[in-house]
């Protein structure tokens, strides 16, 4: 992959494992211990990738995610934790994060789960799509990464804006969670489906005037979700 990598991991038999591995696929990898070295590190060295635990001293892996994405860095960000309740997940890709891994994890899952990040990125940057996208009501600049509800300006995390893009893309189509992955995670892997389910959770709360009862971000029972088209299709298959 030959990317700069970013693992911030202060437990140093997980960090040499991650460092291995990760340098095994070509990567130049930097290690931390603590979240204030990764906030150095992530603004002096301009990674490609953070591999960011949780559990950090000093400034913990949530709110380095924070204070990076709030100085406006969209580098790709994989959190690590021993937490693995649905609100834990929810509150990092919330915050920021572009995907999740629970520990204990397998250091072949989250090299895979590297690259798929790291080829979302580069497509992104070289992306030559149609930049305005209009569906109804929502619109997406994804030159600008910017989206408007009925005109209203609505602030999505990267991954969240890859999910819409990729409905928006397609209006009215249904996609399955599997698709949803392929598209915007690089790779099929079914436990990468409550990742799916949390960001479509996020999107609904920040799209739409009652999340409860969705008008923009359809859910087709047993099949998936669309990005709604106004044309009047049914809400279930």
């Amino acid at each position: 992959m030959n990317a700069r990598i970013l693992v911030a991991e202060d437990d140093e038999k997980q960090s040499r494992l991650i460092r291995v591995y990760l340098e095994r696929e070509g990567n130049a990898v930097q290690v931390v211990a603590d979240g204030r070295a990764a906030l150095e590190k992530a603004r002096s060295g301009r990674p490609d990738l953070i591999v960011l635990d949780v559990m950090l001293p000093f400034v913990d892996g949530l709110d380095v995610c924070r204070i990076l994405r709030a100085e406006g860095s969209e580098v790709p960000i994989l959190l690590l934790t021993a937490r693995s309740t649905e609100e834990d997940m929810l509150l990092g890709l919330d915050l920021g994060a572009d995907d999740y891994l629970t520990k204990p994890y397998s250091p072949r899952e989250l090299t895979a789960r590297v690259r798929a990040l790291l080829r979302r990125s580069r497509k992104g940057g070289a992306a030559t799509e149609t930049a305005l996208l209009r569906v109804g009501e929502v619109e997406l600049d994804t030159a600008r990464f910017e989206v408007r509800v009925a005109g209203r300006p609505v602030t999505l995390t990267s991954k969240e804006f890859a999910v819409l893009e990729a409905l928006a893309r397609e209006p009215g189509r249904v996609f399955t969670r599997a698709q949803i992955i392929e598209r915007v995670f690089g790779f099929d892997r079914d436990v990468l489906e409550r990742t799916v389910d949390a960001h479509v959770m996020n999107l609904r709360r920040k799209l739409e005037a009652d999340p409860g009862r969705p008008r923009h971000l359809e859910t087709v029972y047993g099949r998936g979700y669309r990005l709604a088209d106004g044309a009047g299709a049914a809400d279930t298959v």
